[in-house]
């Protein structure tokens, strides 16, 4: 039976933004190693592999909630020309609750980020969409 939610692994270019912008939500980094080679070019799939591993920890959150940054240096990451398109097959949103939208929306701006949207009002919760790293969408929930 599945207990609950573990990890999200997200691949990046921009390593250093992409901590950045998880910070700015709460997270810290607890882990950052290097992967290469067996076993983890079996596991993943991934002939080759050699990329920087970091996790990030929400903090104070229970259960644990992690946001694991994948940084290819081996082979050359690929891009996916649809990943903001919300209509297209897969891999769709993350969302995380928060207890004020409105101040974290600030937060996200004053660090040079950027929503997809405004506030949606929808199903007892204030939503909205933000620009995560490479173009992965991350939402915000305030349940009222």
């Amino acid at each position: 039976m599945v207990r609950h939610f573990d990890h999200l692994t997200i691949v990046v270019r921009d390593l250093e933004r992409a901590r950045r912008f998880f910070g700015v939500l709460g997270f810290k980094e607890a882990i950052s190693v290097v992967i290469a080679g067996e076993p983890f070019a079996s596991y993943m799939g991934v002939a080759g592999i050699e990329a920087d591993h970091v996790t990030l920890v929400l903090e104070n959150a229970t259960p644990r909630t992690e946001i694991q940054l994948l940084h290819y240096r081996k082979p050359e990451s690929i891009d996916d020309p649809h990943i903001r398109d919300l209509h297209k097959i897969g891999f769709n949103h993350i969302c995380f609750a928060v207890d004020d939208v409105e101040a974290e929306i600030a937060k996200i701006r004053a660090e040079g980020f950027e929503t997809r949207n405004e506030i949606l009002d929808f199903h007892s919760r204030k939503l909205v969409f933000l620009k995560g790293p490479e173009g992965v969408t991350v939402e915000l929930s305030q349940w009222h």
